[in-house]
């Protein structure tokens, strides 16, 4: 587990694995039959939260992060 904010790229622009600096930033969305990089958390595809990546173009690593504010959903759903 990553322990150092800096070593997140979300944060920092870096890859932790290779160091590069070509990342890019892929929105979350959902699309028709609940296609997309999202999370369902209810019965429609209106009820989905989004889940953010930052890809490294140098090595293809990738991060995944959901909005803080979605977590309590997460966790009332899931746990």
């Amino acid at each position: 587990m990553i322990n150092r904010k800096d070593e997140i790229m979300k944060s920092s622009g870096i890859c932790p694995k290779c160091n590069g600096s070509q990342i890019i930033f892929i929105p979350g969305k959902a699309g028709a039959y609940g296609s997309g990089n999202n999370i369902e958390y209810g019965l429609t595809v209106f009820s989905y939260i989004p889940v953010e990546r930052y890809l490294c173009c140098d090595c293809g690593y990738s991060e995944e992060y959901v909005d803080r504010d979605d977590i309590d959903k997460l966790m009332e759903k899931y746990r």
